[in-house]
């Protein structure tokens, strides 16, 4: 496969070798995934149907609560159970590259050589919510190379950090004693998206007040939900009660299975992948528009001078794209 668009062989070929669990064309597959090469789109198409087996796991929380250490741990844990594990560390871009810092695949190289692990940090891109623009096409590759696994640790950008409920199957909010006015830092944003809390470097002052106060929220519920998230506390460091936040996984994968949420969420995350899809191809169809189109460059200068507003344009430059079906084909 190369980065112009191949041929269905080669197409073909590629999906082959994913499915294969070759580790090579897996991540060269990413890497065009993160590119938006049109050549991965096709071989991504021919791997959807042998994806849906891996439970994704979601490891997110404020920067400096030791997600990093708690994933590298999770690994080990997997591992010992003879489980194939792939693991997403989204890292903030570089502001001089724009590549991924790697910070997070650092502090996991004591798995680095390890064949059943396959670790790839990938870049947010500008991207909001905390993860990166690819990460759910990441997901689908190694999801069709056999992992068993797939845990996604997102940038860790606070209460706005989000996008991981759309993606993971459970979601693990990290928090850590210390950090000032703990209710504060996380009532709002990923409060609301926890499966299971963590309260890490619990041996330090602090911890218990931490853990009574998610307790304390949790008894503000108006409605008593069919999963209340257990707080489990650990010293990831240390690997303190690891066995424990596996325990919670599993139990949550379980009470997935035994309710009518397992299908709500598949068809939750199956919405926001096709919305996102939709949303960026719409968007670069516009921006292409707007800033290369002789017309859509004489609306902009039309804003600028305020001989328009800019919700009107916004209006005019997709309903051009519709009518001139540009926009369909944009979209394929």
């Amino acid at each position: 496969m190369t980065s112009a668009a191949g041929s269905p062989n080669a197409a073909d070929r590629a999906a082959a070798a994913v499915l294969a669990g070759d580790v090579r064309a897996a991540a060269r597959l990413m890497r065009l995934l993160d590119d938006r090469d049109p050549s991965a789109t096709e071989v991504l198409r021919k791997l959807y149907p042998h994806t849906g087996r891996a439970r994704v796991i979601g490891i997110t929380g404020n920067p400096g609560s030791g997600k990093s250490t708690l994933t590298a741990r999770l690994i080990g844990k997997y591992r010992a159970q003879g489980l194939k594990v792939g693991v997403l560390a989204v890292d903030p871009s570089s502001p001089f590259s724009g590549g991924a810092i790697l910070g997070d695949r650092i502090r996991m190289m004591e798995h680095a050589a390890d064949p059943g692990v396959f670790i790839r940090s990938m870049a947010t891109r500008g991207a909001l919510g905390g993860l990166s623009r690819s990460t759910g096409d990441a997901v689908h590759v190694l999801d069709a190379m056999g992992c068993d696994v797939v845990i996604i640790e997102t940038v860790g950008v606070g209460q706005d950090e989000i996008d991981i409920v759309r993606t993971a199957e459970t979601t693990v909010v990290v928090l850590v004693p210390g950090l000032g006015d703990d209710i504060q830092a996380i009532k709002a944003g990923i409060l609301e998206i926890a499966d299971i809390f963590v309260v890490n470097k619990a041996d330090v002052d602090g911890a218990e007040r931490t853990v009574g106060d998610l307790r304390g929220l949790q008894m503000l519920l108006s409605e008593m939900p069919d999963w209340l998230p257990p707080i489990v506390r650990t010293v990831a460091a240390r690997g303190d009660g690891l066995d424990a936040l596996v325990s919670e996984i599993d139990n949550h994968g379980k009470h997935l299975q035994g309710s009518d949420q397992a299908e709500r969420r598949r068809q939750g995350r199956a919405r926001f992948v096709v919305q996102s899809l939709v949303r960026e191809s719409v968007g670069r169809h516009v921006d292409r528009w707007l800033g290369h189109d002789a017309t859509g460059q004489a609306l902009v200068r039309q804003v600028a001078a305020r001989q328009t507003d800019p919700y009107a344009a916004a209006e005019i430059a997709l309903h051009t794209a519709i009518d001139t079906g540009e926009l369909l084909q944009a979209l394929r």
